[in-house]
């Protein structure tokens, strides 16, 4: 069945706005839909498939739909349509433009320019160019323009994932067991989940498996006292809390109380009552400075670039600014600052970003431990066999979507050295007289 040709003209009209990047693409997105209530599931899935299809291949796109007849913007939307739905599904197009679309989705794009291959911005090509080869840097962009799967995490404190893998079949839902995270499952469809008892029952949570990987490297044990120091909306926070066993004490700080809102419902579900939302000011907040060497983990998801999520949110590359990075690590080493007073000797503070750029994660990481020598680098290999994950790593967490099918990810443990013990000076008796 043929999509109406009215459904080109939607997809150009928010991809249009999109295109200004004055905001980010899912908001906009669920904004237009908003507006539109009378399309339908089918209409509204292409759509937003065609959108993220040109964000991903923009600059191929562009190339080509800036030649030959018609508007451009109509061959740019065309171009991410067809590639998601297939041109046979589209109603209402003209034999030249058939053949026009067929002709360019053939294009082989490996002999293409390599930047243009990429579809990076030039100033982010060359930077990863420069950390990593050419090589490697266009093997990373073929897996950023891949769609991200849709990963699972099993809440262990309600379920197991060997039971959610036989109740998702009754759906009928098939999903299998993530290869690293010990409770991640991968669904092989994306299907709609809110309505299923898994969900709305708290057994399962919306969680890419190296999110998970992540709130493992935390290594939370039970009845410590631990903070996510950047909370968000809880995704990491409810993981860290059933790996607790709902016991001990879990803070989530963040900044944002619109953030922090969000992890309620989620909160609720989950069943867990050991989680104590905050919001801080800032890092230095009177709140952070009571539990001063008084927690035994510290989780610093920082913000950052946000570039490891591409798969997910692909117009964040065409967004976000070069010199944005500069001042994201001004920001980065402060919060870490911050964090670091948490800790009492021989705890554990987690530094993480979604990026995969050396200034966000190495130079901050080593920056660190410079300026902190009470602090030791604990090597992720450690980390990662204490908790029995079998991936290949060396001093530092780094994942990434081509070679471990997760977003991208850079986690550096730190351990405090064992704090010195306050000696109080005894008066002698020549002193007290």
């Amino acid at each position: 069945m043929r999509l109406p040709p009215a459904i080109l003209a939607n997809a150009e009209e928010v991809l249009r706005e999109i295109l200004r990047f004055a905001a980010p693409a899912d908001t906009t997105l669920s904004r237009y839909f908003k507006d539109h209530p009378r399309l339908g599931g089918r209409e509204r899935g292409a759509v937003a498939e065609c959108v993220y299809n040109v964000l991903r291949n923009k600059s191929f796109y562009t190339d080509f739909s800036e030649a030959g007849g018609g508007a451009t913007m109509r061959r740019l939307t065309l171009l991410g349509m067809a590639d998601a739905v297939g041109v046979e599904s589209l109603g209402g197009l003209t034999d030249d433009e058939v053949q026009w679309v067929e002709r360019i989705l053939q294009i082989d794009r490996k002999v293409m320019h390599k930047s243009s291959r990429s579809n990076m911005p030039k100033w982010l090509f060359d930077k990863l160019v420069a950390q990593m080869g050419e090589e490697e840097t266009l093997l990373l962009a073929d897996g950023m323009n891949q769609p991200a799967p849709l990963d699972l995490r099993v809440n262990a404190i309600k379920a197991n994932r060997d039971d959610v893998i036989a109740t998702l079949a009754e759906a009928p839902i098939r999903a299998t067991p993530t290869p690293f995270a010990p409770l991640g499952l991968r669904v092989l469809q994306k299907p709609q989940l809110q309505n299923l008892p898994l969900f709305k029952d708290g057994h399962i949570e919306v969680q890419d498996e190296g999110s998970q990987i992540l709130s493992a490297v935390v290594g939370a044990k039970r009845g410590e006292m631990v903070v996510d120091f950047c909370a968000g909306a809880g995704g990491k926070t409810l993981a860290l809390g059933a790996t607790m066993r709902n016991t001990g004490r879990l803070y989530a700080f963040d900044v944002s109380e619109k953030r922090l809102a969000k992890l309620k419902p989620r909160l609720a579900r989950s069943g867990l009552s050991n989680v104590h939302p905050v919001l801080i000011a800032h890092e230095r907040d009177a709140k952070i400075k009571r539990l001063a060497g008084k927690i035994d983990r510290v989780l610093v998801d920082a913000p950052c670039s946000g570039l490891g999520t591409l798969r997910r949110n692909p117009d964040v590359k065409w967004r976000q600014q070069e010199s944005a990075v500069a001042e994201m690590q001004v920001k980065q080493a402060a919060i870490l600052d911050g964090a670091a007073r948490l800790l009492k000797g021989g705890g554990r503070l987690v530094y993480a970003t979604c990026s995969f750029l050396d200034e966000e994660n190495d130079f901050i990481a080593n920056q660190f431990l410079a300026a902190h020598p009470d602090f030791e680098l604990v090597p992720m290999s450690k980390v990662l066999a204490e908790q029995k994950i079998d991936l290949d790593m060396g001093d530092f967490l780094k994942l990434l979507p081509h070679k471990h099918q997760t977003d991208g990810f850079f986690a550096a443990v730190f351990e405090r050295k064992p704090m010195a013990k306050k000696v109080v000076p005894v008066k002698d008796e020549a002193e007290e007289e």
